[in-house]
């Protein structure tokens, strides 16, 4: 039996694994840590929804903004996020990636 699993690849190749469960993206005590001063300190959150089997991202009101495909998604709604999207959290540009394991 093989599992597939998620990753948020950013631009140098530095992959950040998605576990299914919710996690805060942010410059502080987050999850998921970017360095970037254009990233709030809890700039938006990724749950994983255990029914559809997909990672949703969701923007907690961020001043710069995160954007998927270079579309900004409103405050506080979440978006599905799909294989090969591009997600931006203020200037930081990470990629949707899947591995399968057997």
């Amino acid at each position: 039996m093989s599992a597939t699993s998620w990753f948020l690849v950013s631009s140098s190749g530095t992959r950040h694994r998605l576990p299914r469960e919710m996690i805060f993206v942010g410059r502080e005590d987050c999850e998921l840590m970017l360095q970037s001063r254009s990233v709030d300190k809890q700039h938006a959150v990724i749950n994983y929804d255990l029914a559809t089997d997909e990672h949703l991202v969701k923007d907690l009101g961020s001043l710069n903004g995160t954007f998927v495909n270079d579309l900004r998604i409103p405050d506080q709604t979440y978006i599905t996020l799909k294989l090969n999207d591009v997600i931006r959290f203020g200037y930081d540009i990470l990629f949707m990636e899947d591995i399968c394991i057997k």
